[in-house]
């Protein structure tokens, strides 16, 4: 028999499935209850948590501002190892629930508490990521998912249940939508986006227009970084949280960013998201671009090859692993010289690069030129040529003498030769 929880730390959204765990955690288990927040750009929907977490059985309640530590520790490593998941996501929900985790830890050693949970479904993949940073930092404390306990079974009955225990929410049978939004994205499911071939509706979007009702005239702006980290929108030096929120604002007011794609989930299941990062998609299209004339072809292959890897990890909650930290050691040394700036048009939903340059730039207009050079002897080209084309000559010439012709044909010839 498991020993009896005696306080635990709920991480703590406000939205129906965690407020209706308090009451369900006191009821089940008869222990304190600690509601922790963590301010990672949600914005208004941090107004009035406190009392609502108190109000609903909550004993206490914690909130840590956590705005600057997520884009630096968290959304910066991602961007500068150009980590996509699928082609498509750019993990806003993925890294942000190890630091929750990380800092609802923290509360639980700091209040002594002996178990934590959290209000992830049995199907997602949030209840792999807030639990691996469990196992990571403090495997000793007891976890609790309550939807894999409870007899709840769908978005419906945890409304009837809220309503049985008086528990203030906002969502309702006819607003069904599930949304998650940081600093970094919106994310949203459910509803109408279960059929993959239904349109989403646009009460589905909140961070951007549509493409359509984008200006007719076009925005342009430059983006300066400093070592692989943003610091500068048109010249002006903001600070992290500044400088997203205004590119979010920009990248929303020009349709940018949004994404609706079928995705796969770690536990097996294929789900359709709507994704919105207008000011994410923005940074990641300039980090490219002055990555290109920075890094060495060699350099960016490799990063290239380790890219999807890295967002593997991220999707997958294997945020505080070993592999992550030896992949970021990498990562970082690549971006040593990535410092410049990038000009960006934004229009009616796409990202136009117009220009970069930076101060550690290694393209050279001397050798590019298609004009007259001093720097460049064309016929050094036929030796590169004869070396890299000795394999195939080799071969060639084996094959000629195994078969007894007097002269070879590749076996494609055929495909190309002339009526």
């Amino acid at each position: 028999m498991e020993k009896q929880v005696r306080k635990v730390v709920l991480a703590y959204s406000g939205g129906l499935d965690t407020s209706i765990i308090i009451p369900w955690l006191k009821e089940n288990y008869r222990c304190e209850v600690i509601a922790y927040t963590a301010d990672i750009g949600q914005g208004d929907e941090l107004e009035g948590l406190e009392v609502k977490a108190l109000k609903t059985g909550a004993n206490k309640f914690y909130i840590d501002d956590l705005r600057e530590e997520f884009i630096r520790e968290y959304i910066y490593p991602t961007l500068q190892a150009g980590a996509v998941y699928e082609g498509q996501y750019l993990l806003g929900t993925s890294f942000a629930r190890p630091i929750i985790a990380k800092h609802q830890i923290l509360v639980a050693e700091k209040e002594g508490a002996d178990a934590v949970a959290h209000g992830c479904t049995g199907k997602g993949n949030d209840q792999v990521r807030f639990e691996l940073t469990y196992k990571a930092l403090n495997p000793k404390l007891r976890v609790i998912a309550p939807w894999r306990e409870w007899k709840i079974r769908s978005r419906e009955d945890a409304i009837r249940y809220a309503k049985e225990k008086s528990v203030p929410i906002t969502a309702t049978l006819t607003k069904i939508h599930s949304h998650d939004q940081n600093l970094w994205h919106r994310s949203s499911e459910g509803g109408e986006l279960e059929d993959p071939w239904q349109a989403a509706s646009a009460s589905v979007y909140g961070l951007t227009v549509s493409p359509e009702a984008a200006p007719d005239r076009p925005t342009v702006i430059t983006v300066d970084f400093q070592q692989g980290e943003p610091v500068a929108l048109n010249g002006e030096r903001l600070p992290p949280v500044k400088l997203l929120v205004a590119l979010n604002r920009l990248g929303g007011e020009n349709g940018i960013g949004r994404v609706d794609m079928v995705e796969n989930r770690l536990v097996g299941i294929k789900s359709r998201g709507v994704y919105e990062t207008p000011g994410g998609a923005i940074l990641y299209a300039a980090h490219r671009e002055l990555e290109s004339v920075v890094l060495s072809g060699q350099v960016l292959r490799m990063k290239e090859m380790l890219a999807p890897r890295y967002a593997e990890l991220i999707y997958n909650g294997q945020w505080f692993t070993p592999v992550r930290q030896a992949l970021d050691a990498f990562i970082q040394k690549t971006q040593e010289r990535v410092t410049g700036t990038v000009r960006l048009k934004l229009y009616k939903g796409n990202i136009i690069v117009e220009g970069r340059k930076s101060p550690y730039s290694l393209y050279r207009e001397d050798y590019a030129t298609f004009g007259e050079d001093d720097v460049y002897n064309q016929h050094d080209a036929e030796g590169f040529i004869n070396l890299f084309g000795l394999p195939l000559k080799v071969k060639a010439l084996i094959d000629i003498e195994g078969s007894g012709m007097s002269e070879y044909r590749h076996p494609d010839y055929s495909k190309f030769k002339r009526d």
